[in-house]
């Protein structure tokens, strides 16, 4: 089975009208069909980007998602929100989201299964901080932020997600795991899928962690590394295009 590489870049709290548009003129001026590309903008950004975007190779999508489609929830934005704004992907359970925000495994699971309801694809970040690394933990916590899903909502939901293994050690820090690390844990998550009855082979699996042009190809040659989730590379337009066409040419590989 030949899963599509796929680049996400995640803006996090970033951006400004002017310097939006000057970057996703940028990406639409571009195309490597070797690989999908796409961009998670902050909420107020979604028109811009789908503006821009719309009939472009790159697709635009969100950083977070309620678990509720409608009611008394003041300032959050459903599923049905985002899709109603062109939106293909959501990114859920972000580290950030789970250490500043108190997002739990159950929860997570609830926004996972809430994005798939509303007909956006979810991309669902797991990863161990630095400590549980360096106490042997990191397929343990892996093991159990998948688990929630299938414990919660159900195996089913894999089979159109994305999962990201993000090592929380590794964002924003400008470490990033080895190619031989981020597949050993990216082959884990691909064996416990299919222990638990998902056919693992179909789901995407990205690499996030300070992926930059510079460490993009050796990361994206790993057999189960299927593409990477973004951060700060994503906001400079020749970096992320370069991290892009690196995609693309170990897709056609």
């Amino acid at each position: 089975m030949q899963r599509r590489k796929l680049v996400a870049g995640n803006w996090k709290l970033n951006g400004a009208l002017a310097s939006n548009r000057s970057l996703l003129e940028a990406l639409r001026g571009s195309a490597y069909a070797g690989a999908d590309c796409a961009v998670l903008v902050p909420f107020p950004y979604l028109a811009q980007a789908g503006e821009i975007l719309k009939g472009s190779r790159v697709a635009w999508g969100a950083q977070d998602v309620s678990e509720h489609d409608a009611g008394a929830f003041t300032g959050e934005v459903s599923a049905p929100m985002l899709a109603e704004f062109g939106c293909r992907y959501v990114a859920v359970g972000h580290s950030e989201r789970r250490a500043l925000f108190a997002e739990d495994d159950a929860t997570v699971a609830r926004k996972m299964a809430a994005a798939m309801k509303g007909g956006v694809t979810p991309i669902l970040c797991v990863g161990e901080t630095l400590a549980e690394r360096e106490a042997g933990q990191t397929a343990a916590v892996v093991e159990r932020q998948l688990k929630a899903v299938v414990d919660g909502p159900g195996t089913a939901l894999f089979a159109q997600a994305v999962v990201a293994y993000e090592p929380v050690w590794a964002i924003g820090t400008g470490k990033t795991a080895t190619p031989d690390q981020a597949q050993e844990v990216h082959g884990q998550i691909r064996a416990l899928l299919n222990r638990w009855g998902v056919e693992a082979a179909v789901v995407p699996l990205l690499y996030g962690g300070s992926v930059k042009a510079s460490n993009a190809a050796s990361l994206f040659a790993m057999p189960d590394v299927d593409g990477g989730l973004v951060g700060g590379a994503s906001l400079v337009a020749t970096e992320f295009l370069d991290i892009w066409r690196a995609a693309a040419e170990a897709g056609t590989r």
